[in-house]
């Protein structure tokens, strides 16, 4: 599914947006959920299912040190996400950014469904 199908799901309180949810059936009836970054959130579910998951998950996993699948030199050793947006998901090297460094940044295609981000472990 093209993420231009994909419908957004915010919290109530504040309207930020924790995921999204994309239509496996016509009528909405099973949906896979996606959080911000265009991962799988668990498996297909149904429509209040999927909503709830991505509400409960938030959005605090943006904060984590992050791994590129195939990483530039210099951003081998970790990287933090400082932007999420249609445009792309912009990550630059997670120690210099701790360290208010300017280092070099990259761009990720977004929705990250080829899985070029991992949470490092």
């Amino acid at each position: 599914m093209p993420a231009s199908t994909w419908m957004k799901v915010a919290r109530s309180g504040d309207g930020e947006t924790v995921g999204y949810l994309a239509p496996l059936a016509p009528d909405w009836s099973e949906v896979q959920p996606y959080n911000l970054l265009g991962h799988a959130v668990g498996g297909p579910t149904d429509f209040l299912a999927g909503e709830e998951r991505l509400l409960e998950r938030g959005i605090s996993e943006l904060a984590e040190r992050w791994q590129l699948r195939d990483p530039d030199p210099e951003l081998c050793n970790g990287v933090v996400i400082l932007e999420v947006s249609q445009d792309g998901i912009v990550v630059a090297h997670a120690d210099l950014t701790k360290a208010l460094v300017f280092g070099k940044r990259l761009t990720v295609p977004w929705p990250d469904v080829a899985g070029a981000l991992a949470r490092e472990r």
